[in-house]
């Protein structure tokens, strides 16, 4: 899933230039030519650390690799079927060196590479996949990232307890998968992409402990279990079947929050972090913006590439009240998109027009009709919902994960509700124990950040909005919209997919379940060390091809 939030100002660059017209004894000698700065390499050089800001994760175990910080992990100690192009989102081959469908998109088969291994020197074989798949839609473990298999034969027999085996996933033989589709599902490769959709080795689960030290099959395994509230710390895996790192390790350093990572990256002991809130113009200044967005080398250090994600308020349907469609799409016509934007992200984000973010295929501007600013018409929906100026309304408490910036921004909204006469009171909790708060719809209203999975549509409106999804934290139920999305997936023409996908978005959109705020952008930067590093679109930072200026 990735409910994937974002969780930031190094020594100046000519601040190393005039160090060294500094002598011995700690001051400058009028004349003393200074030293010429240190050039790279012409090409990659092996060695070194990377040192990665995160927040503390929820799980770094696939059976529940959820959110970004635990994914970011995960990606780096598990390779799935497939994966993506850091820079095009275009699927390209991982743990299966090719794969292929039927006519009708109903079977799908997987040929994996021979002698792939796990870290602790055992093949990795199809039998793997078939395991860590079913450990995923066995209800006895509460995966909430189960949704990803839904579309697989005998997925709903597991979740109803009826079978203990996924009847659609067929090992034909150790390097061959077979997986059968409920219904066609023309976009399935994408899927089988994430990360939480990897081999697992049954025997390391067995033995205890497989969530704070996890055996993968990526191109870094763990040194060390992790250290809660610490670090995670990683290391090459020398027998990767794929192209080798250049580093050494990462080291995931868990901060309590981005001000505190950002310190930590002026002080060089951090490569890569966001930029807090208000700095990021400033930043840019000292660091100079990637031409791209994404690829950063020194000079080019400030990553503001947009990012296949959404910003959003979640609204508990069933709260009293919020129950009532026309109350929820007077709040979020209440809302100034454009100040949030400018105020807080200097204009480095876009007011979110729906759901689905733009870089996605099938974007449509305006795909949710009440995501505008019009207080007068907020004011007369609520009205009809029998609140004028928001006499009577309850007061909305409005809940958030703590440590990353969320309080700025809700508070432009409270001051937006205010407008309405409607009093809204802010409380913020921990990431984990956040989720676990949404998990149990213990909540009126809250945030939260969606970044695509897979770059597909169907990712951004099935797990949201799907009756009865894990992801479904709004409890919005519409029969309607959950035959359009079984319908969307078994439909194999990409132009007819696409425009049922639009039509779902804007029947949701109607109904307002949730109120977009924002498209994210990257707000990110790299110390003056890091050559060729890669922050994709959706938020996965390439440690393969990155390397260190020593």
């Amino acid at each position: 899933m990735s409910k994937r939030f974002r969780t930031g100002i190094a020594l100046l660059l000519v601040l190393g230039l005039a160090l060294s017209v500094i002598g011995l004894g700690g001051c400058a000698t009028e004349g003393d030519e200074p030293e010429a700065p240190e050039t790279p390499a012409e090409g990659p050089v092996e060695g070194g650390t990377f040192n990665y800001y995160i927040a503390e994760p929820a799980y770094i175990d696939p059976v529940n690799l959820q959110e970004s910080e635990g994914t970011q992990v995960g990606q780096a100690l598990f390779d799935s079927l497939v994966t993506f192009d850091p820079l095009t989102s275009e699927v390209r081959p991982a743990a299966a060196e090719t794969w292929e469908s039927n006519e009708d998109a109903t079977v799908w088969t997987f040929n994996l590479v021979e002698g792939a291994k796990f870290h602790n020197g055992r093949d990795v074989v199809a039998e793997d996949f078939k395991y860590a798949w079913e450990r995923i839609a066995n209800p006895e473990n509460e995966s909430e990232i189960s949704y990803h298999l839904s579309a697989v034969k005998g997925f709903s027999a597991m979740q109803d307890g009826e079978a203990t085996e996924l009847e659609g996933v067929r090992v034909v033989d150790d390097y061959t998968l077979e997986v059968t589709l409920e219904y066609a599902f023309a976009d399935f490769e994408y899927v089988v992409g994430h990360p939480a959709l990897a081999p697992v080795p049954a025997e390391e689960v067995e033995a205890g402990d497989f969530g704070e030290m996890p055996i993968g099959n990526g191109p870094f395994k763990m040194s060390e279990p992790w250290a809660r509230d610490q670090y995670i710390k990683l290391e090459k895996f020398a027998d990767y079947y794929g192209d080798m790192p250049y580093i050494d390790g990462i080291e995931f350093k868990i901060l309590a929050d981005s001000d505190t990572a950002f310190l930590e990256f002026q002080a060089g002991n951090i490569d890569f972090t966001q930029i807090p809130t208000g700095q990021i113009q400033a930043t840019v200044d000292q660091y100079g913006e990637s031409p791209d967005g994404y690829s950063l080398n020194p000079g080019q250090q400030v990553s503001l590439g947009t990012e296949l994600a959404t910003y959003f308020l979640l609204i508990n349907n069933a709260e009293e009240a919020l129950d009532d469609a026309n109350v929820r799409r007077a709040l979020s016509l209440a809302i100034d998109r454009q100040a949030i934007c400018t105020t807080i992200f200097e204009d480095t984000r876009e007011p979110a027009t729906g759901i689905v973010p733009d870089g996605i295929f099938g974007f449509q501007d305006m795909g949710w009709e009440y995501s505008r600013y019009d207080v007068d018409e907020a004011k007369e929906l609520l009205a009809e919902a029998g609140y004028p100026d928001g006499e009577g309304f309850p007061t909305i408490k409005l809940e958030y994960n703590t440590g990353v910036g969320h309080e700025d921004i809700l508070q432009l909204v409270q001051q937006d509700f205010a407008e309405l006469g409607i009093t809204a009171e802010l409380e913020g909790t921990e990431w984990a124990a956040y989720l676990d708060k949404l998990d149990a719809k213990d909540y009126q209203m809250g945030r939260l950040g969606w970044i695509a999975d897979y770059p597909i549509m169907d990712n951004f409106l099935y797990p949201l909005f799907k009756t009865g999804s894990g992801d479904n934290y709004t409890g919005y139920s519409n029969t309607a919209v959950d035959e359009q999305l079984e319908e969307a997936r078994r439909t194999t023409d990409d132009d007819e997919r696409v425009e049922l996908y639009r039509e779902i978005e804007r029947t949701i959109g109607a109904d307002s379940p949730v109120i977009p705020l924002m498209f994210y952008r990257h707000f990110h930067v790299a110390s003056d060390r890091v050559m060729d590093g890669v922050y994709s679109p959706n938020g996965l930072f390439d440690f393969q091809s990155v390397w260190l200026k020593q």
